[in-house]
């Protein structure tokens, strides 16, 4: 006898499942909704594969790296600062910053942020000042690539010279799907999907909408 309905959700689960539905029944604002409009598949694989390339390096990295730096110091080898790779910046304020700053590339926006008020702003500002931007679906995600648990938003600042050519074409298809359809993201209301028991009910026959039995 399968008795998994019977079994205790955790309470994480159960709230992700009540906020879902919530989502689908209520009626949701376009700027809310448009968080549901992640980028596609091929797409988010090419984004994540050249971000893979510009991970910040760890906190163990850095200290090796000025220690090696300290010891060639001490051996009298003179001190040469090494040049500050291109790598992704992270955080809302930080991208912010550089949106308003318009250094920022391209800016990347996790779709399951929570509480979603820190990043709802970010896609108006980003086509007020022209930066391109997309959602991608998983905070995880992004938080895997600037060694964090989650993250809520990272941007491409600078990239090295042989990849370009691939941040042109993700910035090309990021207008596409965001940028240019902004008008129509912006009007797009979501929600107001009703379940499947006033599903049945409104099919029965000889029953109108607003008749109860």
């Amino acid at each position: 006898i399968d008795l998994t309905r019977f079994v205790k959700c955790p309470r994480c689960v159960r709230l992700q499942r009540q906020r879902a539905i919530l989502y689908k029944r209520l009626k949701v604002p376009p700027a809310i909704n448009q968080f549901t409009q992640a980028l596609d598949r091929q797409t988010a694989i090419e984004l994540l594969k050249l971000a893979q390339k510009y991970r910040p390096e760890r906190r163990q990295e850095k200290q090796q790296r000025l220690l090696a730096r300290a010891e060639k110091k001490a051996a009298g080898k003179g001190d040469v600062p090494t040049k500050r790779p291109p790598v992704l910046r992270a955080g809302v304020n930080t991208v912010t910053a550089l949106v308003e700053n318009k250094k920022a590339q391209l800016v990347v926006i996790a779709h399951d942020t929570d509480p979603i008020e820190l990043v709802v702003f970010l896609p108006a500002l980003c086509q007020k000042m022209g930066v391109p931007y997309c959602i991608i679906k998983g905070k995880a995600r992004l938080g895997c690539l600037v060694h964090r648990k989650t993250c809520t938003t990272v941007a491409f600042t600078q990239v090295n010279e042989e990849d370009r050519g691939a941040l042109a074409k993700l910035v090309e298809a990021v207008r596409t799907n965001y940028s240019d359809r902004y008008e129509e993201i912006r009007r797009h209301w979501g929600g107001k999907v009703l379940g499947p028991k006033s599903v049945a009910h409104i099919a029965r026959p000889g029953k109108s909408k607003g008749q109860r039995t």
